[in-house]
Formats: C-alpha cells, sequence, structure tokens
C-alpha cells in the first residue's frame, strides 16, 4: 500500500489500529426482533465487513427497551440480545478482520417510534403497536402531536447509567473492539445538552456546565466499565441549527469535559433537537469536526454526505478531521473502500474470491 494517500494511513486509538481512516457509519435498519439482531443483521454487516473499511459500527443499541427509537431497533439489555449478535459477530469476524465497534444508545423522548418501513411514517407507536412512556430532561414532546416524556428524576438517571454500564460488559464479553455513546440528533444525551429539550430548573439545567453534568456521569460510567486500552468515543452535536440551541462554542467546551475523561474521539454531527432547516450539502458538517478538533485536542470524526474519494481525501490530508464516516454512501456502494482505493492509486486488501474485481488498468489485481 503506497502512504500517498492520508485516508489510507493507520490511526491509533488506545490499544486499537485502524488500517485506514473510513468508517462505516452506524445505521439504524429497523430489523430487530425484540431488540435480537436477525439474520437481516448478519447479511447487512457480514458484508460491509468485507469492504476494505478501517472500522465498522454497529447501529445506535439501546441500552435499555424504552432506550430504542422503534419497537424494532437494536438492544443490548439481555441475553437473548447478547446471543443473538454473538452469532451475527460469529461469522463476521469468521471471513473479516475488521475492527468492530458499538454505538451505545437511548433515545429518550425520541423513542417509541413507529417503523418507517410502515408506512405510517414517523408518528408515535402506540402501546398496542409495542410503544412505550419515553423520558426525558424536561416534560416536553419532541413534536406537537407526540405525547410529553415523563421528566427524569434522580431514580431515573440512575437507572439509565446503570443500563449503558451494562451493556458495555456485555460489549466486552462479545469481543466489540470501540464504543461510541450516541450523545447526538436529539436523542437522550443530546437532549440533556440542547436548551431546546432541558428546560430544567435543578443542576441538570440551565447553564452549560449543568446540562453536560448528565452526559458526562454516563460517559464516566461508561469508561469506568469499558477496559483501558480499548476506545470510547462519543458523538454530539456540533450545533442545533437554532440560536436557541446548542452553539459551536458549548460543542467545543463539551469536546474539552470530554477529552478531560479519557475520551478518544468526537463523532460530530448536527441537528435533531428541533424542525431548524438544515443547510446540508457534501460536507455539511465538516467545520463543526474541525472546530471541536482544535478547540478540545482531540481526534474527530466527520460525518455528512461525504460521497467522493477526493474529497475524503481532502478533509484528512488537510487536518479538518482525523477519520470519515460514511452511511448512506456505503449503502449506495458497500465497496466504497475499494473504488476509493483506485482512485486514489491505493492497492488494498479485500478476500481472495473477490481479488479479480479490479478495474483499473494500472492496477491488476488487488493485494490478497
Amino acid at each position: 500500500m503506497t502512504m500517498a494517500s492520508q485516508l489510507f494511513s493507520p490511526i491509533q486509538l488506545r490499544g486499537l489500529t485502524l488500517p485506514n481512516r473510513i468508517v462505516i457509519a452506524p445505521m439504524c435498519e429497523f430489523s430487530a426482533e425484540n431488540g435480537n439482531a436477525t439474520d437481516w443483521h448478519l447479511i447487512h454487516l457480514g458484508h460491509l465487513a468485507l469492504s476494505g473499511a478501517g472500522l465498522l459500527i454497529i447501529e445506535a443499541t439501546g441500552v435499555e427497551p424504552r432506550g430504542r427509537i422503534t419497537p424494532e431497533c437494536l438492544g443490548l439489555y439481555n441475553d437473548e440480545n447478547e446471543a443473538a449478535l454473538a452469532r451475527v459477530l460469529e461469522v463476521a469476524r469468521k471471513y473479516s478482520k475488521m475492527p468492530i465497534g458499538l454505538q451505545l444508545g437511548h433515545a429518550g423522548r425520541k423513542g417509541s417510534l413507529r417503523n418507517p418501513a410502515d408506512g405510517q411514517g414517523r408518528g408515535h407507536a402506540t402501546e398496542a403497536e409495542g410503544g412505550w412512556q419515553t423520558i426525558g430532561p424536561s416534560p416536553l414532546p419532541f413534536a406537537a402531536d407526540w405525547p410529553a416524556p415523563k421528566e427524569m428524576d434522580r431514580q431515573d438517571m440512575d437507572e439509565v447509567s446503570a443500563a449503558f454500564v451494562q451493556a458495555t460488559v456485555r460489549c466486552e464479553r462479545l469481543g466489540i473492539d470501540l464504543l461510541e455513546i450516541h450523545g447526538a440528533h436529539g436523542y437522550l444525551i443530546s437532549s440533556f445538552l440542547s436548551p431546546l429539550a432541558n428546560q430544567r430548573h435543578d443542576s441538570y439545567g440551565g447553564s452549560l456546565e449543568n446540562r453536560m453534568r448528565f452526559p458526562l456521569e454516563v460517559f464516566e460510567a461508561v469508561r469506568a466499565a469499558w477496559p483501558e486500552h480499548k476506545p470510547l468515543g462519543v458523538r454530539f452535536n456540533g450545533t442545533d441549527w437554532d440560536e436557541r440551541g446548542i452553539s459551536t462554542e458549548e460543542a467545543v467546551l463539551f469536546g474539552q469535559a470530554l477529552a478531560a475523561r479519557g475520551c478518544d474521539y468526537a463523532d460530530i454531527s448536527s441537528g435533531g433537537n428541533g424542525f431548524a432547516k438544515i443547510p446540508s450539502g457534501p460536507g455539511y458538517q465538516v467545520r463543526f469536526a474541525s472546530r471541536v478538533k482544535d478547540g478540545a485536542v482531540m481526534p474527530t470524526m466527520a460525518v455528512g454526505l461525504i460521497r467522493e474519494p477526493a474529497h475524503a481525501e481532502a478533509i484528512i490530508a488537510s487536518g479538518q478531521a482525523d477519520m470519515v464516516a460514511i452511511g448512506r454512501g456505503f449503502l449506495n456502494d458497500p465497496r466504497w473502500p475499494w473504488h476509493a482505493a483506485e482512485e486514489l492509486g491505493v492497492r488494498i486488501e479485500v478476500p481472495f474470491p473477490y481479488s479479480r474485481a479490479a478495474t483499473r488498468a494500472d492496477i491488476p489485481s488487488y493485494a490478497r
């Protein structure tokens, strides 16, 4: 492999070395049964593990039943969930050496949604549809036609923190290489950080110091339960795209607080706490990753409509971010790293049965 490409250079996160900077972003599949991974996950994660990316992160996984986004979302809160995911991982690892991470999440007030695949939209699921009472920092519904969440008290916070810890222990038993806490998009951790969702009047609301108190408690609990040699990152918003919400300056301060507590990288996204119009486009969130990288002095992962290999290469080469996470691009092209390698003149290792797939005349075959 040539080292001319920064995108295909390795990166060290604690005891884990990623062979390149391409990350398969966690993507909800709405295909679990009672939180259990199914044959769909076996196919989905299995073929992505053959893609040549540096890291595969499993979709947002609820740490308790009420932490799922929909009744069909993945969970890791009981032995059955753990066994189902173990089956998927066993098969994927049989054919791939790719590091596998997992995103631990709690949907908070944005949970209990109908499965978008049922054609009824993203409305709130009723009890008959498998829905549940949601929780949040304040009793504010995300949308006008949604039920209000229960305002979390100390017992709720302790239960959620304990659920994150138990899921972390299960991840270690499963041999997960990296953990990411989902603190973006208006889900529970994100809602505590944002004034749009957090309007508490106690020590967990008001100032940024107060609003990030519970998110930092969760992080510290997970870091203490996760092996010292394994990396732990957090996905959080670089902005809410609303002057009343979290600002980029606050995001940097949150990143600094995380870095001081042993966070290994920040995965910077945006939005989801309200209905602000987001000016999306290729790399529209990269500048937020760059701000957090510089301000918090911590590696960052850039996300958001990064589709072209040259664009991804430029992000890494310019130092705007240390990794690029691609979601929809992988759904469209599960062999994205192969094509990026061809375009950037890099040879990468792929499974032998696929080694005849090279298309460029100057790269007669992939390394095997």
